[in-house]
């Protein structure tokens, strides 16, 4: 285990097979989930059949009509994507900042399969003998969460279109019930079928995770094998009102590969977002992958990938689209030093897990771990013990989207950000919330 690289384990030790220190490790993996209670309702043991097509007028109208006037021009929100991004985010940000209590989850990460149809190697996040979620669960799920006052919801894996139907029900019914949905895909499965009832369905957001340009060693998830997919994806964006953007991992091996996808964004006017390859924070016993790992980044890496994070910084000052703020980016080579500081994360209050058994954790690095968090309908997230816990895991972990919705609970950058959102009629504005 001499030569793990330094974001296998903590603080660049080799003791162990996770990155979370020992004492809190231990504490985690200790203890016994709660189960979900059983319920007699036939109603809640089944979702809805989608209509399909809803919009066939829509449908059938050419795509170039909805297309931006310029290459890197503003695209058009209609009155009615507006408003379900306002329900999805900004009433349950103000209801979760006057609201008694500790728990007012504004988005949950609703993990339908922990499965996966490609094998990255740096990823832990499936077990192929795990049975995905039941529509029962998925079905509880969802009003479970409507009734916490959440209303954005992300679909999670492994791979979510694992069971594309299962999936079109799930984003149908939670958009019929003022979800925003947000949908991760490694793409393989994204048909043009399967986009054309997903849109139609009602999704907000195609987080399409692409690490490669082509097929490399531990990079499966590759923009050659899916660019067809890719470009109908893009293509229809325009007149269903979803957008799309690229989900990158910066890895040892892929250095150039991010430039050429960060440039392609650019061609195509959608925005990027980025991580930092991470080995699994807790113990993972599926997860045989440690030594010898091509996408691990190693000390002798910290140059290179300090020069493409300099690279990334430039093109968004320059009006690239990103998602992550120019101090999250600068902050990547604070993390694969190990000189990460409290960054407020807010995971288990504002925002949640439901695993395919429906029990809650609070993060998605915590997806292994057995403490007790309660169970949809009975959460046991407490104030005192995550504020606990954070003091360690927050410096190992550099979750985007958790830092993204840190960074954004905060009263006066949200109130700026609307106004100019506002003076822009709702049809977005440069850069992110910096």
């Amino acid at each position: 285990m001499s030569d793990l690289p330094i974001l296998n384990t903590p603080h660049g030790s080799s003791a162990q097979n996770f990155r979370l220190d020992v004492p809190l490790h231990d504490v985690l993996m200790s203890g016994k989930r709660s189960q979900v209670l059983q319920v007699q309702s036939e109603q809640s043991a089944t979702l809805p059949t989608p209509v399909f097509p809803q919009h066939p007028k829509l449908m059938d109208a050419p795509d170039e009509a909805y297309f931006p006037k310029t290459k890197y021009g503003r695209r058009h929100y209609r009155a009615e994507h507006v408003h379900r991004a306002m329900k999805g985010w900004m009433y349950p940000f103000f209801r979760s900042r006057i609201a008694p209590g500790d728990f007012h989850p504004i988005i949950a990460y609703l993990f339908n399969e922990w499965k996966c149809n490609l094998d990255c190697n740096y990823c832990w996040a499936y077990d192929n003998s795990v049975k995905g979620m039941t529509e029962e669960i998925a079905r509880r799920s969802l009003d479970w969460l409507h009734s916490t006052g959440c209303r954005v919801l992300a679909l999670m894996g492994g791979e979510p279109l694992l069971r594309p139907d299962f999936a079109h029900k799930i984003i149908y019914y939670a958009a019929k019930n003022d979800f925003w949905v947000y949908l991760p895909t490694n793409g393989r499965l994204m048909r043009p079928k399967v986009i054309d009832q997903l849109a139609d369905a009602g999704v907000a957001t195609v987080n399409l995770a692409v690490d490669a340009w082509d097929i490399k060693p531990g990079l499966p998830k590759a923009m050659v094998p899916i660019r067809s997919y890719f470009d109908y994806l893009v293509r229809k964006q325009y007149k269903y009102g979803y957008c799309v953007f690229l989900n990158i991992n910066i890895c040892r091996n892929n250095l150039e590969d991010v430039k050429q996808l960060t440039e392609l964004a650019r061609d195509n006017g959608i925005a990027t977002d980025y991580h930092i390859c991470e080995s699994p924070m807790t113990e993972q016993s599926h997860f045989d992958l440690y030594e010898n790992n091509p996408t691990f980044i190693r000390p002798e890496d910290h140059a290179a990938v300090g020069e493409l994070v300099d690279w990334l910084v430039e093109k968004q000052k320059s009006g690239y689209k990103m998602v992550n703020s120019v101090e999250r980016l600068s902050q990547m080579k604070n993390f694969i030093h190990g000189e990460l500081h409290d960054w407020n994360c807010r995971a288990g209050q504002n925002s949640v897990i439901v695993r395919v058994d429906g029990t809650l954790a609070p993060c998605f690095p915590m997806y292994s771990a057995k403490y007790d968090w309660g169970t949809i309908e009975n959460h046991k997230f407490d104030a005192a013990q995550l504020k606990d816990m954070k003091k360690t895991c927050q410096t190992h972990c550099f979750s985007t989207l958790n830092h993204i919705l840190a960074f954004c609970y905060n009263d006066g950058r949200v109130i700026r950000w609307l106004l100019k959102q506002a003076v822009r009629g709702f049809q977005g504005v440069t850069g992110n919330m910096d």
